[in-house]
């Protein structure tokens, strides 16, 4: 019998073994079953409706930080209600979303949202309107853990440049001295310690606590510069307020770094109190498109029927320019589009880092990254490439790869090919390593050579 034939029959006699011994009724394997839909809510009965929307308001009245302001949006929501404008939402889910429209022109963090009521511990309760909290009983996600503490990408690009993507500034809790939004900062720091210049990435981050915005703020400032935002708490019918400064500071800040911010019009609150701290005082580059606008800090208060209301209760005042970024956002320095944030960054760090000058070849390092950058920006990459250059160089190849050419090294994945000039190519991930041409007295391709910018070099003919 061929081998092939004696496999199959091997493992068709392994599979009628298992469904032998299985119990009757059982799966050989456990499948995965498609997760259950949300179930349709049920409908608001119109008096039921009216109660959240006072609720809503009463929240309002009760938490806003501006106790005046948060009076006159309360009776404001209460007349509407009495009016009937919200009667036609009987799904709480339109309801919540009407609700959050009405509010989100007044201040940027108002935010209504139903959930399915559950009495799982954690779970605030209706009444006095409590932030909610929920703990790891109450079906909530550990979005902290789950996506790191808002780290989701830390790396080197080309030319030693720290690349740090942030999506949220979680809570740091200083009295603890292994918290993990800490650790988890302190560890991307240490990734990009050796860096030239760095870039945060601000694109998707919607906010957070001030205790991450502080820290990482004074990760790049003189230790005890008065730069940070200070806030008014709303406390009941009285006010206090706090510093947006650490209780504990980075403890080896780069005050020098060249450091470049990228925002978009989805970069919030507390992604905006860092941007807007580092401005005010020239110590970032802000790239990309004019931020959110919503300056005020808070948290959801129990509405009662699944519902809860953001409200903030908090407002920042910096002391270098006596306001905030409220319904105004954060203009960037460098506007551009947020999806060319990350690519203008990079050119304007790598000019800044060559501007100030690098010994050595550590200089074509940087300058053959941005050189790399530039072409791929022109048109030079839509032109078509020398035929001739295809072929056999030894134990490299170089092949067409769509419409780009590309090189083969061994066993190593295929790389694409950037073109810089006539005859001179880079690879497509690491303009550390260049490809150029050479041709002979008729002009034919001969070899060629694979270069670094230490100087080093290496030859195959073909």
């Amino acid at each position: 019998m061929p081998l092939r034939s004696r496999l199959r029959a091997a493992l068709l006699l392994a599979a009628a073994f298992v469904l032998s011994v299985l119990p009757v009724g059982a799966q050989a394997s456990a499948a995965p079953q498609p997760a259950a839909e949300t179930a349709t809510p049920s409908a608001l009965t119109p008096a039921a409706l009216r109660e959240v929307v006072d609720t809503v308001a009463q929240r309002i009245q009760d938490h806003y930080y501006d106790l005046g302001r948060g009076r006159e949006l309360a009776d404001a929501l209460r007349g509407e209600n009495r009016r009937g404008a919200f009667d036609s939402y009987r799904d709480p889910r339109d309801l919540a979303s009407a609700l959050s429209e009405r509010l989100k022109p007044h201040d940027g963090h108002f935010r209504v949202v139903w959930r399915a009521p559950t009495t799982a511990a954690g779970t605030a309760t209706a009444g006095a309107g409590p932030r909610l909290r929920r703990g790891p009983d109450a079906g909530a996600i550990d979005y902290a853990r789950r996506r790191n503490h808002g780290l989701r990408r830390v790396e080197l690009l080309p030319g030693n440049l720290g690349y740090v993507d942030l999506r949220e500034f979680a809570e740091i809790d200083f009295d603890d001295p292994l918290a993990p939004a800490r650790r988890a900062l302190d560890a991307a720091l240490a990734f990009v310690a050796d860096c030239d210049a760095l870039i945060v990435d601000l694109r998707d981050n919607g906010g957070g606590a001030p205790s991450a915005v502080g820290y990482l703020a004074s990760a790049f400032v003189t230790p005890g510069a008065d730069v940070y935002n200070r806030f008014r708490w709303r406390d009941g019918d009285t006010v206090r307020s706090s510093s947006e400064a650490p209780k504990i500071a980075y403890p080896a800040p780069r005050t020098e770094l060249p450091l470049y911010v990228l925002t978009s019009s989805r970069t919030a609150s507390a992604a905006e109190a860092f941007t807007y701290t580092l401005r005010n005082v020239d110590r970032a580059v802000v790239v990309g498109e004019t931020s959110t606008g919503a300056a005020n800090p808070g948290g959801e208060r129990d509405a009662g029927a699944g519902f809860s209301v953001f409200v903030a209760d908090g407002s920042p005042v910096s002391p270098i320019t006596g306001g905030n970024w409220e319904g105004r956002g954060v203009v960037p320095d460098v506007p551009v589009p947020q999806h060319g944030a990350l690519r203008t960054a990079q050119i304007l760090a790598l000019e800044a880092v060559l501007a100030r000058g690098l010994p050595g070849a550590n200089a074509d390092d940087a300058r053959w990254a941005l050189e790399a950058l530039r072409a791929a920006q022109s048109k030079a990459q839509a032109d078509a490439y020398d035929p001739s250059y295809l072929g056999d160089y030894g134990r490299i190849r170089i092949e067409r790869d769509r419409e780009r050419l590309a090189l083969r090294n061994g066993k190593r994945p295929l790389q694409p090919l950037t073109r810089l000039q006539a005859d001179l190519y880079c690879l497509g991930d690491d303009p550390s390593v260049r490809v150029r041409f050479e041709r002979d007295g008729a002009g034919r391709i001969a070899a060629l050579q694979l270069q670094r910018p230490d100087g080093s070099a290496q030859r195959y003919a073909r």
